[in-house]
Formats: C-alpha cells, structure tokens, sequence
C-alpha cells in the first residue's frame, strides 16, 4: 500500500505546534508550581535555586550537549528536526521569560495547574514524536530506549525521568515530590495514548460485487492500495469481491461517503486499528 507523503509545511507546522504547547505548559505551570516531572526542565526546576544563570537558560545549556547524543545515536533527520525544536522552545522559554515574568503560580489551585502541566507538554511532546522528532533533553534518552529495548515511548520517557522526579523531594519536599511523581505517571500514559490516536487507522473489508469504480476510487483519488480477493456467498453461491484496505480516519470518511452514494449495495466491515506494519504506515 502507497502512502502519500506529509508535506514538509505540514510536518513544519506540527513540529512548530507541539513545541508551543510544550513551551505553555511548562513556563507557566511547570517552573511556578516546581513541578518536576524530569526532563531538562524537571532538572532546571530542581537546580535552579543552585545555579547561578536562569532555568531556561540551564534548559538551553543542556539540551545543547544532548543534541549531540541525538546526532550520534538517532541520525542526521532526527537530530535536524530537533535542533529546531530545542532552539525553538529554549528561545520561547527566554522570550517568556522577559515578556512575562512570573513570581508565583497563575492560580492558588495546584490539582488544576497540575493537569495543565501535565496535559499541555504531554500533547506537544507526542506531536514532536509523530513526526520524528523531540523537544530535545532527556527525550533523546527515551527516544535512544525505544529504539534499541522494546518498550513503548511513554515508558522510556517515564525510566529516564523518574530519577529527577526522585530529586525533586530533596529540594521541594513530599508534597512537591507527590504532585511531580503523579504528572510523571500520567505525562507517560497520556503520551502513549496520544500517540496511539495519531496512528488509528481504519481497516476496511467490502464485499460487493463491482469492485473496479471502489479500487479506482483508493487508488486514484485516495493514493492508497487494495487487494482484491474472489469470493462466494455462502447462501446464494453468487460471485463477489471483497477488498481490503487501510485508510487514515479522514480518507475513512471519504471511502464511506462513496460507498454510500455509488454502491449502496455493497455490505462494509470496518475495524479501529492503532498499529499497522508495512509499505505506507509503520516499518516493522
């Protein structure tokens, strides 16, 4: 099956979001709350009142010297991507910084600036996985974990992380330690499954008994592929078709509204997959 390749202002832009979101998330619920879910910026929450220099720029000083880690174990395109996206979220961060200083938390809700700081750089951190890439930091270790062990990003994100949530206690105390350590459980899960989303695609098996316009319709206008297998009904021991395709959800929705106007006819099998393997989707 042919898959058609994301424009590089598409991938461009999800890169551009997702460093956003994770900017957000974590200058103005993260560094005001010392919440330490690891990271460079768990790390920067925790040595800040040690360091001499600011924790954004401490943020930029060590995603700097984990880049060449990416470089040298996750490739030329993985580390260009994220070359981009650290200098972005390290200059936002400083711009942030000067823009709009805070001296305490936006609210005197913790639960509430928790789930903010969980769920914004949580979204961002998986956009930037999808298209191969990383907000830099200890995510280029979970990137290095996941591929060459056989654990699930969200996990090797949560091994790499735990020891700065740990640290975190040293200089915040338990309460601090409890909030950091629940984000980090959470941050790990929310990844996961973000990241399972983004990859749903929706399997179709159709019976019918014209199976050209419906191959012609994936091919051509779709830019997928098919495969096409005699069959006969059991009850009636008429000649049919059945395709098989996978499609993402909105090229799912344009095969259905076809089907429904050209061969109203045809009986449609249709299942919710979060991983498919091979030409066009995932390597093996």
């Amino acid at each position: 099956m042919h898959k058609r390749r994301s424009s590089p202002v598409s991938g461009f832009f999800q890169l551009t979001l997702g460093t956003i979101l994770v900017v957000l998330g974590v200058y103005f619920f993260k560094f005001p709350n010392h919440f330490s879910f690891g990271g460079v910026t768990g790390l920067a929450v925790v040595a800040e009142p040690y360091l001499p220099i600011s924790a954004s720029d401490f943020t930029f000083l060590v995603n700097m010297l984990l880049l060449v880690v990416g470089f040298a174990f996750l490739g030329r395109q993985f580390g260009l991507k994220t070359v981009y996206t650290s200098l972005l979220m390290s200059v936002l961060l400083s711009l942030l910084e000067r823009i709009c200083p805070l001296s305490a938390p936006l609210t005197d809700q913790p639960v509430l600036e928790l789930g903010f700081a969980i769920a914004l750089p949580a979204v961002g951190a998986a956009l930037l996985f999808q298209q191969e890439a990383s907000g830099g930091g200890t995510d280029i270790i979970a990137m290095v974990l996941k591929k060459y062990t056989n654990i699930h990003i969200g996990q090797a994100l949560f091994y790499s992380d735990l020891l700065f949530v740990v640290c975190s206690a040293l200089v915040f105390g338990v309460q601090t330690l409890l909030f950091s350590f629940a984000g980090l459980m959470i941050k790990s899960l929310v990844i996961d499954n973000v990241i399972a989303s983004l990859n749903t695609s929706k399997c179709f098996s159709i019976i019918c008994t014209r199976p050209e316009p419906i191959c012609q319709f994936i091919t051509d206008t779709l830019g997928r592929g098919a495969t096409v297998v005699a069959a006969e009904g059991a009850f009636t021991h008429e000649k049919r078709s059945i395709l098989y395709t996978a499609l993402s959800p909105a090229e799912a929705l344009r095969l259905r509204r076809f089907l429904r106007e050209q061969d109203p006819s045809a009986f449609v099998m249709v299942s919710t997959s979060s991983e498919i393997l091979g030409r066009g989707f995932q390597n093996a």
